[in-house]
């Protein structure tokens, strides 16, 4: 990956932005993704208020899935990175199920039918940005409307991010693994 084109911010921080990051991240160091954003605090703030990481309607495997498959299939492995890291635990992933976000598919052996259906939901908004007629009956199987906006939303916050992140070539984080090849 080529240097950084927008520096992070760096300590010390303003009180207000040391506020917005000790909210943001509970007491540990602030992320380089939003160091990098902290450039234009306003578009931090507002993107902390459009999060999406509480408890919702869906469980924390379906929205990591969701999260992983399309920073994958945007190529923005440091989001990929650091959600396997942050997250992969309380996701419960198996080795093969996070080889299969970046490399393998819906068709994976790995996958329960409802998270089939989760990486064909990502696949068609990444590759066709809607869903067809087919795989919104297959979707209504698993999922209920909410559950479909939660995850239709994640999916098109994700592509911001991952647009952030390879435009502004925030590099990975020291933590964070890389993708499987």
């Amino acid at each position: 990956m080529s240097a950084p084109r927008i520096a992070p911010v760096d300590p010390p921080y303003s009180p207000a932005l040391q506020t917005d990051f000790d909210k943001l991240m509970r007491g540990a160091p602030p992320l380089l993704l939003f160091r990098t954003l902290a450039q234009n605090p306003r578009v931090l703030s507002r993107m902390m208020a459009g999060g999406l990481l509480d408890k919702g309607s869906i469980s924390i495997r379906q929205r990591e899935l969701m999260i992983l498959r399309v920073t994958a299939l945007c190529g923005a492995e440091y989001e990929w990175g650091v959600h396997v890291a942050a997250f992969g635990s309380k996701a419960v992933w198996t080795p093969d199920q996070v080889r299969s976000t970046k490399l393998g598919g819906a068709s994976d052996a790995c996958w329960s039918l409802d998270e089939k259906a989760v990486i064909k939901l990502a696949d068609s908004l990444t590759q066709t940005k809607t869903v067809d007629d087919a795989l919104w009956a297959e979707l209504k199987q698993h999922f209920k409307d909410d559950q479909l906006i939660e995850l239709i939303m994640l999916a098109g916050l994700y592509h911001a991010v991952s647009f952030i992140l390879n435009a502004t070539r925030v590099e990975n984080e020291k933590f964070a693994p890389k993708f499987p090849v």
